[in-house]
């Protein structure tokens, strides 16, 4: 009788560490929700850097080192963007699965640009790869193969929903590049506040002026705001746009100087809230263009 229970008991602890979900912890939440995508009910995310916040001033604190420690995956986007990343996996003596979404990914490299402090060393290389949905499919391929390596039997699982998000990327990234080059070359400029929009406008077609650069912790000197005012009127850019989790106040002085309405809100860095209009990356982008187009038609 007593073997018979302790076959049962030993029986139920395997099922239920079968049933447990893959512990996931993302840099922030665009990788987070790409990450949800792929990984579906076989997978527990939790995103260090949530919606409307700045990854750029990020700084790990005691929970998040557990967080991480506690993690058989951790899925950043890399190519300098989290500039605290190895120290925090260091301090929780992370062993897992780590995979950096962007690796591959053909990047932008901008002369000019260095690290910016608190550990947020992009170098000259513009981390925010994600908003070209040609590179977002890689990020969603590294992040599929992260999570079968670390749950090889939910590989098959892993695999078809990657080949349908990534269909649903193809099909939204087909529909941007339709509509934006219906728009003349002229007319595709735009301000915002920071520079995380290149590889937006490398793929559509799209100018982004930016006056404090990669990250949002630089400030614009005033000769630098000057010179953008002076190129503004020059070019006649038409669009400024502020960003979720930007301060206002600079593009509201440089609308002010320049003569050009604020006119809508981009999401850079992190989603919306989920009552917002870009609570998922594919939400994001869809607004993002939507909003570009509207004003620059």
């Amino acid at each position: 009788m007593k073997k018979t229970l302790l076959a049962f008991a030993l029986s139920a602890a395997s099922l239920s560490a079968f049933a447990a979900k893959l512990p996931v912890v993302a840099s922030f939440s665009i990788v987070a929700d790409m990450t949800r995508e792929v990984g579906g009910e076989r997978v527990d995310v939790v995103s260090l850097v949530g919606p409307d916040q700045d990854a750029h001033v990020y700084q790990p604190s005691p929970a998040d080192v557990k967080r991480v420690a506690a993690a058989r995956v951790f899925v950043a986007n890399g190519l300098g963007f989290e500039g605290w990343m190895a120290r925090l996996t260091r301090s929780a003596g992370f062993k897992g699965v780590t995979v950096e979404a962007a690796s591959g990914v053909k990047t932008i490299r901008e002369a000019g640009h260095e690290g910016h402090g608190h550990g947020h060393d992009h170098g000259d290389v513009n981390p925010h790869a994600w908003h070209d949905l040609a590179a977002a499919q890689r990020y969603v391929a590294n992040i599929e193969a992260a999570l079968a390596k670390a749950d090889p039997a939910g590989r098959d699982y892993y695999r078809a929903r990657a080949g349908a998000y990534t269909a649903r990327l193809k099909e939204l990234d087909a529909w941007a590049l339709k509509r934006f080059a219906a728009i003349p070359a002229a007319r595709r400029k735009v301000l915002t506040s920071h520079d995380a929009f290149p590889y937006l406008g490398q793929r559509y077609g799209i100018r982004f002026i930016a006056p404090q650069g990669v990250s949002t912790e630089t400030e614009a000197s005033a000769k630098s705001v000057a010179q953008i005012v002076r190129q503004v009127k020059k070019e006649k850019v038409g669009a400024v746009f502020v960003e979720n989790m930007a301060d206002k106040k600079l593009l509201e002085q440089l609308s002010r100087e320049a003569g050009v309405k604020v006119v809508g809100k981009l999401y850079a860095d992190a989603l919306s809230a989920p009552t917002g209009p870009a609570p998922s990356f594919a939400a994001l982008f869809r607004h993002n263009a939507e909003t570009l187009l509207a004003a620059l038609q």
